[in-house]
């Protein structure tokens, strides 16, 4: 078995909804971005990551940024592990309320023009192939795999906090939740 290390990214310099569609991080951000590169390198060294893997937006980049230059590698962009897609008919302004009703329901209830229980299966797929990761992600695209692993239905089983770090390991076909990282004390922002 290998490990997994699925962080969510740091602290933006805004929140979703607001003008800025990828914002990058925000001074509290960085500053998690280099805890989480300093937590992962403090791990014994069978355990330590050696890919970084990131979702495209800038706000994973950043994050992830800091722990491929202390290994020496690059940061591998995979819009696989990106956000949530927005159903293609819905307006940008329209998407915040969007995602207020997504995360009150489950994934067969997501109403849009994409299978959004597919998309979560996707993602467990994807992170049991990447043991030995650090993988940089976002908030919704964690609670998939975790709720996926749990056997849960609902879209929010977890509230991973900024910069939380989360453990799976995986054989490289099957993936477990070892441990879930801290979660917000507010919820998603």
């Amino acid at each position: 078995m290998s490990r997994l290390y699925v962080i969510r990214h740091g602290k933006p310099a805004a929140v979703w909804g607001g003008d800025d569609d990828d914002p990058g991080l925000d001074a509290a951000g960085q500053a998690q971005a280099n805890a989480a590169r300093d937590w992962l390198l403090a791990l014994p060294p069978g355990e330590r990551p050696s890919r970084v893997v990131s979702s495209p937006l800038r706000r994973c980049r950043e994050t992830a940024q800091p722990t491929a230059e202390a290994l020496g590698v690059e940061v591998e962009i995979d819009p696989v592990v990106g956000e949530i897609p927005t159903p293609g008919a819905l307006a940008a302004a329209d998407r915040p309320g969007w995602l207020r009703k997504v995360f009150g329901g489950t994934w067969r209830e997501i109403e849009g023009d994409l299978d959004y229980e597919g998309w979560r299966t996707a993602i467990v797929r994807y992170l049991a192939g990447r043991g030995g990761a650090a993988v940089f992600s976002h908030y919704v695209a964690i609670n998939a795999a975790v709720s996926k692993l749990a056997g849960e239905d609902k879209v929010l089983t977890f509230r991973p906090d900024h910069a939380s770090i989360s453990v799976f390991e995986t054989d490289g076909d099957t993936l477990t939740l070892v441990a879930k990282g801290p979660e917000a004390v507010t919820g998603v922002l």
